[in-house]
């Protein structure tokens, strides 16, 4: 599985990220390209321990069923649901975001496990760090094919 611990990964998703432009336009979905790496960049730092969104009550009844399948070895579907904690609707400097972006992926591959958040996900429950790490790659893959990266 690909995943944030993985040299390789990482360089892959850094490649993309480098190619995204102010002018990426979305192929689905409602963000525009800054919004989307805002949305990314909070993730990420959900996942680095910066962040801590309280559980969502759905979460803690289904949650664990739906694990498996944010983690397995399938994209995630398009216009999927968002945690409105991530939902920036604001107008975001591009540059910015993608420089932070850029950033929290290299932090996150160099802090490895031991600094990876042990709170729980807000809707998937309790997480190891490898599973983060996938998650996490797989959002970041999601959304750089949202815009063509």
């Amino acid at each position: 599985m690909n995943n944030l611990y993985h040299a390789k990964d990482v360089e892959g998703i850094l490649e993309r990220l480098d190619k995204l432009t102010p002018h990426a336009q979305r192929l689905w979905g409602k963000m525009t390209v800054g919004q989307m790496l805002a949305h990314l960049n909070a993730s990420l730092e959900t996942a680095m321990g910066r962040n801590f969104p309280k559980r969502m009550f759905i979460g803690r009844i289904i949650g664990g069923f739906f694990k498996q399948k944010f983690l397995n070895d399938k994209p995630f579907s398009k216009n999927g649901p968002t945690d409105k904690n991530y939902v920036f609707t604001d107008s975001r400097d591009f540059e910015q975001e993608k420089s932070k972006a850029i950033a929290l992926v290299k932090t996150f591959h160099h802090d490895g496990p031991g600094k990876c958040t042990t709170h729980p996900h807000s809707f998937l429950g309790k997480m190891t760090p490898e599973e983060w790490a996938i998650l996490q790659w797989k959002h970041l893959d999601h959304h750089l094919r949202q815009f063509g990266a």
